[in-house]
């Protein structure tokens, strides 16, 4: 029955097409060994743009992005100016709150995840703007009413400033209705080969001593729109088993890993398992039997070779890490990005604040 039912789930989630634009933008201070400002943008979860402060412009991270920047020379220039306009924004933001928090000499760092999604089948827009200080949610953007959300009483100054800035906050608006979604459906037109194709996974066993969880890792595919499980005697289980997290590679690609427990299992009964990957577009399964003479280990029983899991771009990392804090805060809240947040993609295009 549970499967049954995690194939319904996955069924309903693929037959809807829903394509994100996102934005992940972080200001630091005291941080030697890191750019004071960077912004990562993503389309359906794949980077396609990128700057610092160090190189102080934007940079293309998809072929089909840089030949839609060079058919577009004005659109770079938006995305060129924004990361300047962005990066003053954030600093004076930075300093404002160090001030009136009585903050020195350490470190501290102001996010902002902002971002649409767009529906293609529905028409339906989504979007949101949250902005978190110090690995904390700070305040987030109302779409009912246009007004800022303290989530903490030290980010009530900076609310009531904001919610007094009528041009902002209508900036704001013709973002979420019209800017965003524009945008949006024109990296899907110009990507589309690329944001629609599907690939497949190479699938492999890992283990790291004989004594740890056997993880059945796959790598390499796309969409994201993936499930991965381990059976016993062709039925799913669920004790034992610990899944990961869907996780992007550098090339675009996505990779997950599911852990199998068989610590008190013996290893005639090892057989019996399998580990089970399907991602969407693709009707049939990709079946990986537990085979103890293939599982790749750096315990120098089996092989020598060290398997490097984990081939995630480091900025994005960075930025995820740097954003972590207020996002696990929120999901844990249940707060997932909807109607009641949108979207303001170049806030130092505003007056400022």
């Amino acid at each position: 029955m549970k499967t049954l039912l995690l194939l319904l789930l996955f069924c309903r989630v693929s037959s809807t097409v829903k394509h994100s634009l996102q934005y992940f933008i972080t200001a630091s201070s005291g941080i030697t060994t890191f750019p004071e400002f960077v912004a990562v943008a993503l389309v359906d979860g794949v980077q396609v743009g990128y700057c610092d402060s160090n190189i102080g412009r934007a940079e293309p991270k998809q072929d089909w992005m840089e030949k839609l920047f060079k058919d577009d020379p004005e659109h770079l220039k938006q995305y060129n100016n924004e990361c300047l306009d962005s990066q003053r924004f954030f600093r004076d933001n930075m300093d404002d709150l160090k001030r009136r928090l009585n903050q020195t000499g350490e470190v501290h760092v102001l996010q902002r995840m902002n971002g649409c999604e767009w529906d293609d089948e529905t028409g339906d827009i989504t979007g949101y703007n949250q902005y978190g200080y110090d690995g904390e949610d700070f305040l987030s953007l109302d779409l009912q009413t246009w007004t800022w959300t303290a989530s903490k009483p030290q980010a009530v100054t900076t609310k009531q400033r904001w919610d007094t800035n009528k041009a902002r906050l209508h900036f704001n608006q013709n973002y979420c209705t019209k800017t965003c979604p524009n945008w949006l459906k024109k990296y899907v037109r110009s990507g589309r080969s690329f944001l629609q194709r599907t690939a497949l996974p190479l699938v492999s066993l890992l283990q790291k001593t004989p004594s740890s969880p056997v993880s059945c890792h796959a790598s390499g595919f796309y969409p994201d729109r993936a499930m991965m499980f381990w059976r016993k005697d062709g039925e799913e289980i669920h004790e034992g088993v610990e899944h990961g997290e869907i996780l992007p590679n550098h090339d675009g690609s996505f990779q997950m890993n599911v852990d199998l427990n068989i610590s008190s299992d013996s290893p005639e009964d090892w057989r019996r398992y399998d580990c089970v990957f399907n991602v969407s577009g693709v009707e049939d399964d990709i079946i990986t039997k537990l085979d103890e003479t293939q599982i790749r280990t750096n315990w120098g029983k089996r092989t020598t070779i060290i398997i490097i899991i984990s081939a995630v771009v480091v900025v994005v990392v960075v930025v995820f890490a740097a954003a972590a804090g207020f996002m696990v805060h929120r999901k844990k809240q249940g707060e997932l990005p909807d109607s009641e947040n949108n979207v303001e993609l170049s806030e130092g295009l505003n007056p400022g604040t």
